[in-house]
């Protein structure tokens, strides 16, 4: 797997004191905050941490980097939906454009696969698309109350916190086109939710962690 093998060298490379020099200067923006379609409270505030799961979903875009054509750099996107008890990725949806369509996808697959009942608090970045007319409509029939960070909130740290070295090994990769991306994130999401053991969550995977008998959900 390419990008977890780009991943593990970046890791190796910092440990023995080096700094792999990026060769791209240009980092999309995947948050698109001014815009006219409203904001919501942040209901993470002042709350107690989630103690079960489908309690609390978190929501982020990053980019995907793909090989330049003609020295012009090109990005796909990912969406992204976890569970914030668990830590598990729930929704995840990967295109080329940053409209609404993206996160719809996630939120899609994530209601699907995991059927949440009312009440569901669905969090994320003050972006365009989480404001999005149909994105609220979907939130609205499943029942989930819409949280958002507050303007120049320390949102990124927060987020970066919760879906960590997946995003990381995402970025530091570079794919030839959308399938081999999208193949990679497939590897990536299953191994984070499988495999991958959470310090926070007493070196279990999600998946482990959602299976204990004794846990509460």
């Amino acid at each position: 797997m390419k990008g977890l093998r780009a991943a593990r060298v970046a890791r190796l490379l910092k440990t023995q004191g080096f700094r792999a020099i990026p060769p791209r200067s240009y980092t999309p923006q995947t948050a698109q905050s001014r815009h006219r379609l409203g904001y919501n409270q942040n209901l993470l505030v002042g709350r107690a941490a989630p103690t079960r799961s489908n309690d609390v979903w978190v929501g982020d875009i990053t980019y995907i980097p793909l090989v330049a054509r003609n020295g012009i750099g090109r990005f796909g996107y990912l969406a992204l939906l976890m569970d914030l008890w668990s830590r598990r990725i729930v929704g995840w949806e990967c295109g080329s454009s940053l409209a609404e369509d993206l996160v719809l996808g996630a939120l899609s697959r994530a209601i699907r696969e995991r059927q949440p009942g009312p009440g569901l608090i669905h969090h994320s970045d003050r972006g365009g698309q989480y404001a999005g007319t149909r994105y609220r409509a979907v939130l609205r029939r499943a029942g989930m109350r819409q949280s958002m960070n507050a303007a120049e909130s320390c949102y990124d740290a927060f987020m970066e916190s919760c879906f960590g070295t997946l995003k990381t090994e995402l970025e530091e990769a570079e794919y030839g086109g959308n399938p081999e991306a999208v193949r990679e994130i497939v590897e990536c999401i299953r191994y984070d939710n499988v495999e991958r053991r959470h310090s926070s969550l007493g070196y279990v995977s999600p998946v482990e962690f959602e299976e204990q008998p004794a846990v509460q959900k």
